[in-house]
């Protein structure tokens, strides 16, 4: 639990409402300018934060992290410069779900965001609005949004360097890494940043996906034949699944039509979409760079959610499997943060961005945070860790909670639940939940599940068929 503040709406309150909500001070706090807005503490123990945020990114997607299907330069010279998390895990496998809780520290059934384009609750700040009116920070946004809107002039907290340009990302990211570029090429300001460059890419394999899946013959591109990479070694899957991630694969477009060529091509296909991405984070760092501001810069890079990539022949998101539920996770600050760091160890999610960067800010976050701040990990202070992380599916009515052995999952009405020994079958073959020698670990894992749900104030606009059910999980759920 961390400690209380004040809540930093100016922007979407009324001054009575703002007065009610935060009280006279932080009213005083917050018509200041962002540059000055409140109490500074010491400018040299205030990084600049430069969070990156891709769409739809697979965690095994960085060269220098060993994968030998794609270039990525940039990406690369990040890792090498700061720390990497392998077990970094999405709060939601859904683009507005999982910002709002990256955005907030707080649960999609928190943030009401419970499917794709809500807004976050207007009584929970989200982290330009907390920084921006808590620390001072020049609070600055950059690309997709999704919370309602794809992009928009106006978001809570931020000034938009841009409105963005509609359409996939080839364009759309393009026009957002130059706006970045250009304001950290352009700013005199005194006080720290805060700049969110949020892409598209490598989102654009869904319009791939559109577009490939009805040709009956095999790609059109015979010279790529010795290059595309080879089907993962989980492209074979237990069928003990619940319905709805059954009905996730039979849903998708290619509908076992395709043959092995078709997807060994596809996995080509979005390694290329990855490493546009790629150039675009290029351009950003390269401007901090030249400019001097890469010394007092902490970078977070991160996705919203994973890709299925073939994995248990999954292509997408909205699963649990870790294909589409992990993403990368890269934090780098010149002096503060270990270059070249590897964590394989510690469970880490979205959740733990706002703890994170408040953290770094010297602030306190707000409020009932679900994550916790990554800097003793960072840093390789001793701490307390998670003992599971939670990742939900509200769409489907569906939960993941992995520890440090296993991950569970299960879905409202299902009775088919899902656990996997995930030291000993990292791909996710082998379904135990229906073993009797596991019985005791599903049931721990259910215990846990309904010790993370107790603790949620879900928001009012969740369907009451959804919140009321995870209000009172039963541990007594039948595995059949």
């Amino acid at each position: 639990m961390t400690k209380k503040g004040v809540s930093p709406l100016a922007s979407n309150l009324d001054r009575r409402d703002f007065l009610r909500l935060t009280g006279a001070t932080a009213l005083a706090l917050a018509t200041k300018s962002s540059a000055g807005a409140a109490p500074k503490p010491g400018d040299a123990e205030r990084p600049n934060i430069l969070l990156f945020i891709t769409d739809q990114q697979h965690i095994d997607t960085v060269s220098a992290g060993g994968c030998p299907y794609l270039k990525t330069p940039a990406l690369d010279q990040l890792a090498k410069s700061g720390a990497s998390f392998h077990l970094s895990y999405t709060a939601n496998p859904v683009c507005s779900p999982a910002r709002s809780s990256m955005l907030t520290g707080r649960t999609s059934c928190e943030t009401g965001v419970y499917v794709n384009g809500k807004p976050v609750r207007d009584t929970i700040p989200n982290l330009g609005q907390w920084l921006g009116n808590q620390a001072g920070y020049e609070a600055v946004y950059a690309g997709k949004w999704h919370l309602p809107a794809t992009y928009t002039s106006k978001i809570p907290g931020f000034r938009v360097l841009h409105t963005g340009i509609m359409g996939q990302g080839n364009l759309c990211d393009r026009a957002a890494s130059l706006a970045c570029e250009a304001f950290l090429r352009r700013r005199q300001a005194d006080a720290p940043f805060l700049m969110v460059a949020s892409f598209m890419q490598p989102h654009d394999i869904c319009e791939w996906l559109r577009l490939n899946i009805t040709v009956p013959e095999a790609p059109h591109f015979p010279e790529l034949a010795d290059v595309l990479p080879p089907l993962p070694e989980n492209f074979r899957f237990d069928p003990a699944e619940p319905g709805v991630v059954k009905r996730h694969r039979s849903d998708e477009p290619q509908k076992g039509n395709w043959t092995k060529e078709h997807w060994r091509y596809y996995r080509w296909s979005y390694y290329r979409h990855v490493e546009q991405v790629d150039g675009e984070i290029g351009r950003v760092m390269q401007a901090l760079r030249d400019t001097g501001q890469d010394a007092n810069t902490l970078v977070l890079f991160t996705s919203d959610h994973g890709e299925g990539l073939a994995h248990h022949q999954m292509v997408r998101k909205s699963t649990p499997y870790d294909e589409a539920s992990k993403v990368p996770m890269i934090v780098a600050c010149p002096g503060r943060v270990p270059a070249g760091k590897i964590d394989a160890t510690h469970l880490v999610s979205g959740l733990d961005v706002m703890p994170t960067l408040c953290d770094y800010a010297g602030i306190a976050p707000p409020e009932n945070m679900r994550g916790r701040s990554l800097k003793p990990l960072l840093e390789g202070t001793e701490t307390d860790w998670h003992d599971c992380i939670v990742t939900e599916h509200n769409s489907d009515r569906g939960r993941l909670v992995r520890t440090a052995r296993y991950k569970y999952v299960t879905y409202v009405d299902d009775p088919v639940d899902q656990l996997f020994d995930m030291q000993a079958d990292s791909g996710e073959t082998k379904n135990l939940a229906t073993h009797r020698q596991y019985a005791k670990a599903v049931a721990e894992h259910r215990k846990l599940l309904k010790d993370w749900e107790s603790q949620l104030e879900v928001a009012p606009n969740v369907p009451a068929s959804t919140a009321a059910w995870w209000r009172e999980f039963e541990v007594e759920k039948k595995t059949a």
